[in-house]
């Protein structure tokens, strides 16, 4: 099981902020760069815990500081979507299913990203999972549905911007359980604020589940040399699941 440190003072936490608010002067030649010029975001990255994509938060997942996310305030529901939310039934991962994309990005464990010139692989210490994203590759008009999406990406000078669509559904967005639909539609923005930290903003597009679209503004840091990501396994002390105190799906 993963150590924690404490949780960061409230004088960390106002730092964090400042540096996060302030503008960020960086020299293009400083940042990390792979052979053919483009940034490299190699490495494994600590990044602000997210139970609820609607608050802001100062604290780190693991054993870092610096992480900071600005929440989106109340979410935008459509009918459908607040009867989604008020009637909420099931966690799909109390069974050990997949956590679904965004939801990945905001638990309280590191990434580790895996980057070369077209490809870009995630690797997420929660539940032992990955995800591909495909760089400079036009997204196909038809996906095949799944729990984590299919992402292509393209650059826009430094900054690394994803699509992902051809979701199933069955996620949520956040551990807080917003809901979402096979029409949702996600992009990220990734660059660097300076080697070592990572700004990262991600919005949400499900014309079924929301209004309008909303987003989350947030601060990656990278995690001590040396660190590496820790084995993870749903079934092993599931206890609930394993013993049948989860009651049966149903599908939403």
């Amino acid at each position: 099981m993963r150590l924690h440190v404490p949780r960061p003072t409230i004088a960390l936490a106002v730092v964090a902020a400042i540096l996060y608010f302030a503008p960020v002067a960086i020299e293009a030649q400083d940042i990390p760069r792979l052979p053919d010029g483009k940034p490299d975001f190699n490495g494994i990255w600590d990044k602000p815990r997210v139970a609820s994509v609607e608050n802001d938060s100062t604290t780190c997942g693991a054993a870092s500081t610096g992480c900071v996310q600005e929440g989106a305030g109340p979410l935008p529901y459509t009918d459908l979507g607040r009867e989604r939310w008020e009637g909420y039934q099931n966690d799909w991962t109390g069974y050990c299913l997949p956590w679904g994309y965004t939801r990945a990005w905001q638990t309280s464990y590191p990434v580790e990203i895996i980057q070369t010139p077209d490809r870009m692989a995630i690797l997420y210490e929660s539940n032992n999972i990955f995800h591909i994203v495909r760089i400079d590759e036009e997204m196909p008009e038809e996906l095949e549905t799944t729990w984590m999406g299919h992402s292509y990406a393209q650059w826009e000078g430094d900054t690394l911007v994803i699509e992902t669509a051809g979701f199933n559904g069955k996620t949520y967005i956040d551990t807080a359980h917003h809901p979402s639909s096979p029409e949702l539609r996600v992009t990220e923005r990734i660059s660097f604020l300076d080697p070592d930290r990572l700004s990262y903003q991600v919005t949400w597009d499900d014309p079924v589940t929301y209004t309008e679209p909303f987003s989350n503004d947030r601060i990656f840091v990278r995690m001590a040399p040396g660190s590496e990501l820790y084995e993870y396994w749903c079934m092993e002390n599931n206890k609930d699941l394993l013993e049948g105190r989860l009651p049966p799906l149903i599908e939403q």
